[in-house]
Parts: structure tokens; sequence; C-alpha cells
């Protein structure tokens, strides 16, 4: 049984194919993370297994959280994230999770927050179509109407308005691993990953569906 993993996006590079093709790529500092708890339904009502990741300064932490995190190892962990399965005896506290669950050729779903664009207008946050930019117009990037004037004489939640873009949790679904470095944690994926460089990202197998959050940042 295989769940995900935590890790964090490096940047972009490309590879090149047999037939000389390059092709773009991203770089992933994936784990290694610890499995911090284990859920079982008599206790919490579902089954799942929580990992933990990167490295947290003591000040951040309460003593609870510290308490729960030094469990399972000596470090204290930064992300925490849930993976719900329907076994969970082949996991132990304190166990480490690395790039070898995965293999070469094999479908990943990677979830991250998108980079932040700030403030932005209809045509670059939607897609809009921009009006005409000459003959004396003065609707070149308007949004144009937004909806009757009288009843219901508001503006629906929703409507699809300048506003602030990017910056929210996105998922990118069957990327390809095409390679791994088991000695330096990397993980190398055809395609783009959500999020800047540096962020966090979370891992896991195409065919694993249900999993659930809980972080600590």
């Amino acid at each position: 049984m295989s769940i995900g993993i935590l890790g964090k996006k490096l940047g972009m590079s490309q590879l090149f194919d047999n037939d000389g093709n390059a092709v773009p790529v991203t770089l992933i500092e994936a784990g290694p993370c610890r499995v911090t708890q284990l859920k079982s339904k008599p206790l919490d009502g579902y089954q799942a297994i929580q990992i933990g990741y990167g490295v947290s300064k003591d000040k951040h932490l309460s003593k609870p959280e510290k308490g729960h995190l030094l469990k399972s190892g000596e470090t204290l962990l930064k992300h925490l994230k849930e993976y719900r399965v329907e076994e969970i005896s082949s996991y132990e506290v304190g166990k480490e999770i690395t790039v070898s669950n995965f293999e070469v050729g094999q479908k990943v779903d990677i979830s991250g927050k998108s980079m932040g664009r700030g403030f932005s207008g209809y045509q670059k946050r939607h897609g809009f179509s921009r009006g005409p930019m000459s003959h004396g117009s003065k609707n070149h990037r308007a949004p144009g109407s937004t909806g009757a004037g009288t009843t219901p004489g508001r503006i629906y939640p929703g409507k699809r308005m300048a506003g602030r873009y990017g910056g929210k949790k996105i998922t990118t679904k069957g990327l390809l691993v095409v390679k791994i470095d088991d000695q330096k944690n990397l993980l190398v994926v055809k395609g783009s990953v959500p999020g800047k460089p540096g962020s966090i990202v979370n891992i896991r197998p195409n065919n694993v569906v249900g999993n659930k959050v809980g972080a600590k940042s």
C-alpha cells in the first residue's frame, strides 16, 4: 500500500528523451517524511496515516504540539498531512517515508498553493475579451454590464469580476515521474507543478483518493 509524501518544489528544468526532444520537468525535494500518528476507527472515527515534513523551531510550537511530535522522533516537524487508508497495519509511528515509495513511469497527483498574482483585472483573471482599441472606444478592458440596474439591483455572489488572483490550492493530476534520486530525495516529474520555488507540495499516487488535510505551518 502506497500513500503520498510531502515535498518542496525546487524549480523547473528540462531533460532530453531518446529522440533528442526537450522535455520540461519539475524538480521536487520529496521527503523524507515521518509517520507521526496512526488514526483508527475505534479512537478517531476513521482510519488515516499522518506524516510530518520539514523542521520546525521550538518556539513556533505549543507544548501539546511538541508532545505529539516527540512521540514519533526527536525532530520537531513543521508540516503535517493525513492520508485516509483502509488498512494501517503496514505502518508504524516513527517510520520514514521516502521517494523510494515511488517509481519511474508512475503517475502522480500533485497539490500546492498557486502563485499569488495580486489584484488582477478581468482579462488576466478570467480571460475576458477586451473591447475595441480605436475609433473612440472607451471600453478597452472594462467588464461591460454586470447585471440589471433595478431588480435585483445588486451583484450576485460569485460574479466574475476583478480581484485577487492566485494563492489558492491547485491540484495537477496524472503527472509522469521521469526520474528519482534516492540519495538527494529528488523526484522529477514531467510538466509543471503548482506553486513557486520553495513552496510545499503534496504528492500522492494517481490512484489514491479521499485523503484529508491536517496541516500545521
